[in-house]
C-alpha cells in the first residue's frame, strides 16, 4: 500500500496525463496538489512510485506516465466517479425521450448515446427474456419460396427470419400449420418452448411429409427471440486508439466485434461486476484476453429491468481515458437505461 502523500501524486498524475496524454512533471504536481509540498519532496515520491512499477519514464521527457499496476491501483483504490455535466445530462434524457415500439429500439439508441458522448465504441446487451410469452406467430409469403416468418412476444416486440420453403410444402399446409401453432404456443414462455415440447405438441398434428421442415422454423424463431442481443455502435472509434504503425491490427478489431469474440468478454466480465467498488467494472487490456486489445480498456455495467431481468452495458475505448468522468457517465447512464426499460414494460401490465 501506498503513504496518503504517494497515492495524493499518483492520482494527480494519473488525473492530469489522461487529460492531457502528455507525460507529467514534478512542477506540474506540485500545481496542481491540494496539500503544500516542496518540488524535491515530489520528485523523491515519484521515484518511489516509479520503483514500485506504478508510474514510469518516457524516451520522450523527464515526465512520468502511469503503468498498467498504476492505473489499477488507481482504479480499486482512488478513483472518485465525477457527476455528468447539465448539458450531458439534457442530451442524455432528450435522446432517450422518443416513442420507441420495441425494446432493441431502445437498447440501440442507448448505444448510440454512449459512442457519440465518449467518442469510444459502446456495446449493450438486451434484458434477459426468458419469461417473455408468446402472443402470436405469422407467416408471410414473399418472393418464390421465400416466406417471413414473425413472432410476437410479450414485451411488444416483434423477430422475424426469412425462409426458403422446401417444394413438398404448400400455402394451404403452412396457413393450418400457423393456426394450429398459435393455438398452442400463444401464452406460453418462451423457455417453455423447448425443441422437445415443439416435436411433441407439433409433431403429433401436423403432416409427417413436411413437420420437421415447419418445426425446424418456429424452432429457429423462437430460439433468436429468446437468445441475448448484443448491440454495438461507434466502431470507426477504434480508428481514434490506432496510430499509423498500428493500422494492420484495425481489420482484426473490427473482425473480433463482429465475431463476437469481444462480446463474449464482456459476457464473461459480467460474473465479477458485484465484487467490483463500484457499479462500472474496468478491464485493462492486459487483463483482456486479446492482444490486440492492450491499449484499450473495457468499462462493464449490468442494469436492471426489474422482473424483466438485467443488462449489460460497456464501452472500449483507450487505456488513458479520463476514468473519472466516464465512470461517472456509464454508472449514470445505467440508471436512466433502466427507467426507460421499465417505463416501456409498464404498458404492457
Amino acid at each position: 500500500m501506498l503513504t496518503e502523500r504517494q497515492e495524493l501524486i499518483l492520482k494527480t498524475i494519473i488525473n492530469d496525463f489522461t487529460q492531457t496524454h502528455d507525460p507529467v512533471g514534478s512542477k506540474t504536481v506540485m500545481n496542481q496538489l491540494p496539500i503544500k509540498v516542496s518540488s524535491a519532496t515530489i520528485r523523491n515520491e515519484m521515484a518511489v512510485l516509479e520503483e514500485k512499477g506504478l508510474i514510469e519514464k518516457t524516451h520522450l521527457s523527464s515526465g512520468r506516465v502511469p503503468s498498467t499496476e498504476g492505473y489499477r491501483y488507481y482504479l480499486d483504490n482512488l478513483v472518485e466517479p465525477l457527476q455528468i455535466s447539465s448539458s450531458v445530462y439534457k442530451r442524455i434524457i432528450n435522446q432517450l425521450d422518443q416513442p420507441f415500439h420495441q425494446v432493441n429500439d431502445i437498447v440501440q439508441e442507448a448505444v448510440k448515446i454512449l459512442s457519440d458522448l465518449t467518442n469510444y465504441t459502446a456495446f449493450a446487451e438486451g434484458p434477459e427474456n426468458s419469461d417473455l410469452t408468446i402472443t402470436g406467430f405469422r407467416i408471410v409469403p414473399l418472393f418464390g419460396r421465400q416466406i417471413m416468418a414473425i413472432l410476437g412476444t410479450s414485451d411488444g416486440d416483434v423477430h422475424d427470419q426469412v425462409y426458403n420453403l422446401p417444394y413438398n410444402i404448400h400455402g394451404d399446409d403452412i396457413e393450418r400449420a400457423v393456426r394450429m401453432i398459435n393455438d398452442e404456443l400463444v401464452g406460453k414462455s418462451l423457455d417453455q418452448v423447448t425443441p422437445e415440447f415443439l416435436k411433441k405438441t407439433l409433431g403429433q398434428k401436423l403432416k409427417a411429409a413436411h413437420v420437421s421442415e415447419l418445426i425446424d422454423l418456429v424452432e429457429d424463431v423462437i430460439s433468436d427471440a429468446a437468445s441475448e442481443q448484443m448491440y454495438v455502435d461507434g466502431q470507426i472509434n477504434l480508428l481514434n486508439n490506432i496510430s499509423l504503425s498500428d493500422v494492420s491490427n484495425l481489420r482484426s478489431l473490427y473482425e473480433m466485434i463482429e465475431h463476437n469474440d469481444l462480446i463474449s468478454s464482456i459476457l464473461d466480465n459480467r460474473q465479477n461486476l458485484k465484487s467490483d467498488r463500484y457499479p462500472v467494472r474496468v478491464s485493462l487490456g492486459s487483463e483482456l484476453s486479446n492482444d490486440l486489445l492492450k491499449d484499450y480498456s473495457l468499462l462493464t455495467a449490468e442494469y436492471s429491468v426489474g422482473p424483466h431481468g438485467k443488462g449489460i452495458i460497456a464501452l472500449l475505448g483507450p487505456d488513458n481515458m479520463p476514468y473519472s468522468q466516464v465512470i461517472g457517465l456509464l454508472e449514470y447512464f445505467r440508471n436512466e437505461l433502466s427507467k426507460k426499460l421499465l417505463d416501456y414494460y409498464g404498458r404492457f401490465k
